[in-house]
Parts: structure tokens; C-alpha cells; sequence
């Protein structure tokens, strides 16, 4: 059972991760409203002292309702602006809390870094963009609120969501939206992209936004560049990349009956991680080609939740963001 050391920099850190989706038909939030709240603490079963790692803690919800339960939590998120405020919102907890600037497929940098070679206590992942990134327009999200076609989670980063619209081919960008934002009309708007940026390059949000819009039309409430700017995100910032790569690091740190959980409201993020798990928790396998069944070289979890964990009606109807959410939980073996 692992203790948070108390040694090196005290940063805290981001946001509820929540569904693009309504974006742009909710003005007010708040910032403090994890999905699936009571349903975290109870897979993840909190002991006293135990260290969990929350990767992707934002608003600081689920890592001060983990703090409240007894556990011990290293947070961690990419987004300079989380880190600041889940510093303020969290530091009356002391050394028991210690978030830190990282993507969570690099938590084993920092766990190296604090010299904590185990994870005793467990592992959360909650998926998504923050409300308070959507809401801010100088970063880029938002599809109703002017900004710089930038989408960095973290700033630091080279890519923004500019370079991808002026620069990638059409087939390039129908292959982007076609994938990641799941867009019928990939195609369509990849091709009035291009056309576009020959005579003025895509420098802002609303433009973009405008620009879809004006080739698919608007139908119902949801705007109709939701999943192209879905897919511009998840680009920018490798997400599919940093999942598959953070379950392998974080599921390789667990303790033997320490569990990793996984919030994700993305179709091709849950089936990541569905497979992930059912991969790993294969203790056999078997091929026709093969004289008789081999181990499994990477068996080291357990399904504990065969079908995802959904919100509730009553929290669907509280946070209509939440909707979406489907929690997967794993024991480590």
C-alpha cells in the first residue's frame, strides 16, 4: 500500500470531463460536477493511506471525492489552467494531494520522478474535454465563441487544430472526420475546407464553424460542426494515442488488487478500452493454426464490470452532459 511521498513540486490540477456535445446549448455549469461520482468511489474502493492516481483530474471532483473516501492522490493533467485551479480548490488537503502538470500516458515519468515505483490504491481516467475549456474561446473549443484555431489540451504542444485545417490534403481531412468524428459528410466538408483556405487560410473558430455549417445545413439543436471540431480535438492532441498508450503504463504499475477505471464518452475511446481489458484478462489463447491453447503473456487483469457502468436517469436529467459516460473497471491480477 503506497503513501504519497511528500517530496518535489506541489502543482494541483482540470476540469469534469464531459461530453462536446451540448457545448453549445448550456451557458452555465459547474465546475465541480463529476459524472459518476458515487459510482467511481465505489468500484475503486478507496482504502485509507492508499495511493490512487488520478490521471485526468480536472475540475478536481472525482480526485477530492477519492480524498474524502480516505485515499491518498496523485493528479495529474496536461492543461496549465487546471493545474491552477484544482492548486486553489484542493490545497487545504495538504500532502495527502499532488497534481502535477503530465499527460497520463507519462505517469510513469512522474512516477519515477517521486520515486513511487507502485500503485497501490488505484487508477482513474476520466475522458473528454473540460466544460471550461469549451467555455473559454481563447482556447480554441468552442463552436459559438470566437477564438484562435488552436484546440491544445496542452500548450505546449507543436500541432493546433490551424495546422490541421490549412495544411493536411482532402483526403487527409475526410479520413480525420470520417474516423474520429464519426462526420457522414466527411467528404463533403473536407472538400469545401480546401477550397476555402486557397483564398484565406482558416485562422479562427466561428469561420470554421461557419463554414461547415454552410455546407451540410443545420437540422435540430446540435450544430452541425460538433463532430468535425470532435475530431480536430482528438487529433490535436493524440487522444486514442495517449489512451492506449496510458493503460499499458498505469495498468503495468498496479498492485495486485488495485483497480483502473475509465470514464470515456467517445464511441472508439470505450472500445479501447473494452478490448484492453478483455485482452488482458484473457488467461488463455487459442488459434486453429495452433496444436493446443497458450498463456496469455499479458494476463494481468480482471473484468469487474462486464457492461459499463451508465449514469443514472436522475444524474442524466441533473448534468445532461453526462449522458454519454460509460465507466469500465479492471482489477489488476
Amino acid at each position: 500500500m503506497n503513501t504519497l511521498l511528500s517530496k518535489g513540486p506541489v502543482w494541483l490540477a482540470a476540469d469534469p470531463m464531459v461530453n462536446e456535445e451540448k457545448a453549445d446549448e448550456v451557458e452555465d455549469f459547474v465546475y465541480h460536477r463529476p459524472v459518476l461520482e458515487k459510482e467511481v468511489v465505489t468500484q475503486l474502493a478507496p482504502k485509507a493511506g492508499s495511493l490512487i492516481v488520478d490521471g485526468t483530474c480536472g475540475g478536481g471532483g472525482h480526485t477530492e471525492a477519492l480524498l474524502r473516501a480516505g485515499a491518498d492522490v496523485l493528479a495529474l493533467d496536461q492543461d496549465p489552467d487546471a493545474v491552477q485551479h484544482v492548486s486553489e480548490q484542493l490545497a487545504r488537503f495538504g500532502r495527502r494531494v499532488r497534481v502535477q502538470q503530465a499527460n497520463f500516458r507519462h505517469a510513469d515519468k512522474v512516477l519515477d520522478e517521486l520515486e513511487i515505483n507502485t500503485i497501490g490504491g488505484g487508477v482513474l481516467l476520466d475522458l473528454g474535454v473540460s466544460s471550461r475549456q469549451l467555455e473559454n474561446a481563447k482556447r480554441g473549443f468552442s463552436l459559438v465563441r470566437n477564438g484562435p484555431l488552436d484546440m491544445r489540451m496542452d500548450p505546449r504542444n507543436r500541432l493546433t487544430a490551424a495546422d490541421i485545417v490549412n495544411n493536411y490534403s482532402a483526403e487527409q481531412l475526410t479520413q480525420l472526420f470520417r474516423e474520429l468524428g464519426e462526420e457522414p459528410a466527411a467528404r463533403r466538408i473536407a472538400n469545401l475546407i480546401v477550397k476555402m483556405r486557397k483564398l484565406t487560410p482558416f485562422r479562427e473558430t466561428l469561420p470554421l464553424a461557419r463554414a461547415i455549417e454552410k455546407a451540410v445545413g443545420r437540422h435540430g439543436r446540435r450544430h452541425p460542426a460538433t463532430q468535425v471540431f470532435q475530431a480536430l480535438r482528438m487529433e490535436v492532441n493524440d487522444e486514442l494515442g495517449a489512451l492506449e498508450e496510458g493503460l499499458r503504463v498505469l495498468t503495468a504499475r498496479l498492485e495486485s488488487g488495485a483497480r483502473i477505471g475509465v470514464i470515456a464518452f467517445h464511441s472508439l475511446e470505450d472500445r479501447i478500452v473494452k478490448n484492453f481489458f478483455r485482452d488482458r484478462s484473457r488467461e488463455w489463447l487459442d488459434r486453429p493454426e495452433w496444436p493446443e491453447p497458450r498463456r496469455n503473456p499479458d494476463y494481468d487483469l480482471k473484468v469487474v464490470t462486464p457492461k459499463p457502468v451508465e449514469p443514472s436517469e436522475e444524474e442524466q436529467r441533473a448534468n445532461p452532459r453526462s449522458r454519454s459516460a460509460k465507466l469500465r473497471v479492471a482489477e489488476k491480477i
